[in-house]
Parts: C-alpha cells; structure tokens; sequence
C-alpha cells in the first residue's frame, strides 16, 4: 500500500535557509526523475519518520503530493548529520509502477547454526544489503538466508538467497554472505588441547622405556 506524504514547494537553497527550515521541523528535499526537472521541497519531519517507519523501510512507496501534484516516489539517498545522525536532506526519485527499479534490501539470517555453535565458532555475516531489481509493486522487505546447515569453514553466497518472482540481482552468485568461523577463544583451547595430548603421549612413550629399562635390569 502507498504511503501519501504531503510536501511543500518554494523553498531556496542555501545552507542558513535549510538551517532554518530544520528548526521549524522541516526537511529539505528534492525530487527529480522521469525526464522531469528537479523540484526543490519540504517535508514535515514527523510525517516523513512515519512514512519510513512502515515495514518497507527506506524502500516504502510513496505517493509525494506538492504544488497540485502528485507522483509515485521513492527515497534515493538520506543525508544525515555524521554525529548526531539527524537527518539533513532527502532525495526523492519519482517511479513508474511498470518499470523496474534498482534498490537494496535488508538480508536476515533465519534458523540456528548448531554445528558453529558445538564447534565453540560464531556466524560471521559479510552481506548485509543484496541490491536487487524490481517493480516498485514487488519489492520485498527483507531477504531471508537459512543458517541452519552452516559448518565451520563452510560459506552462504548469493545463490543461497531464494529471490521472489520478479525479482532479479546483478550480484555475482559466489558473493559471500554469511560464514561459518572459529573463534579465537576455541581455536587456543583446541592448541591447548592438542598441547596437553602430546605431551600425555610423550610421558606414556618416557614410561615405556622406562619399564623397558627395569626389565632389562632385572634380567642382568
């Protein structure tokens, strides 16, 4: 289901009119595609956290309305402050509901990786986003990737992703995703492990020759 956020024109640039604007608890944004100039806008900040806050995310299909207008839109790029992390400026790019769109998509790892966990090892998840293509109609809200299989040594790649119907990657399928690694704490407990037994099979094989000695003396 769209999500209508409402937008208003006539905005100038300039860094203390967008300071301005932030302290009135508005954001500015942009939106351009489709062959169609840029339009410089505002949007309320609370109306547009809402309009992101759905299960889609970043992704959510948005029916922006400014000026008399109205065009199906979606967030191209958030600019935030890099240390409070507010949000700064907002790029909307103005969609087709039949063309494709490229987009990424959350991956989520499902199920428990019983034979990492017996081998005292961890899940080391190196894909977070999968960029994918689709129409704005079929944009799922998250990738899910089953661990359950998953061994020490052993890697999910891109393949491992069960795509839905209509949607397609570019990505290379031997893209890692997840792996299954030990940890350093298990690695020194498997050295010490391996340490102590062969230094029990060093003191077996002393007591031997030594057994072998007192036979020898006895039989002088």
């Amino acid at each position: 289901m769209d999500v209508i956020l409402e937008a208003e024109t006539g905005r100038t640039t300039g860094s203390r009119d967008a300071s301005r604007l932030r302290k009135a608890g508005r954001i500015p944004a942009v939106v351009y595609g489709k062959g169609e100039p840029a339009t410089l806008l505002s949007v309320d900040w609370p109306d547009l956290r809402k309009a992101l806050t759905t299960e889609a995310g970043t992704n959510a299909v948005l029916r922006l309305r400014y000026g008399g207008n109205e065009t199906l839109a979606m967030v191209r790029e958030l600019q935030r402050h890099p240390v409070r992390w507010d949000v700064l400026h907002v790029d909307f790019v103005s969609i087709d509901r039949n063309v494709e769109i490229e987009v990424e998509v959350p991956i989520v790892l499902t199920g428990e990786a019983e034979e990492v966990s017996r081998a005292g090892g961890l899940v080391d998840q190196s894909l977070y986003h999968l960029a994918i293509y689709a129409l704005p109609g079929a944009i799922p809200n998250e990738l899910e990737v089953d661990i359950s299989g998953l061994e020490v040594g052993s890697t999910l790649t891109v393949a491992d992703i069960t795509l839905p119907d209509g949607v397609r990657t570019e990505v290379e399928d031997d893209e890692p995703v997840a792996s299954g690694q030990i940890t350093r704490a298990a690695e020194e407990a498997e050295a010490e492990e391996a340490a102590e037994g062969e230094e029990g099979e060093g003191e077996a094989a002393a007591d031997g020759e030594g057994g072998d000695d007192a036979a020898d003396a006895d039989e002088g």
